[in-house]
């Protein structure tokens, strides 16, 4: 149930935690960015 557990108000931020889901969030944005590109690529180059 690791999951679907509540925000513990209680629990201190960690800055590597939050600094690791941006990481996270660049990675995904620039590999969708890099999907996207190749199929504009592959759609124009006839």
């Amino acid at each position: 149930m690791y999951f679907f557990r509540k925000k513990d108000p209680n629990r201190p931020i960690n800055f590597n935690l939050r600094v690791m889901h941006w990481i996270n969030r660049i990675a995904i944005i620039m590999f969708l960015a890099g999907v996207i590109y190749k199929i504009i690529d592959l759609l124009t180059r006839k």
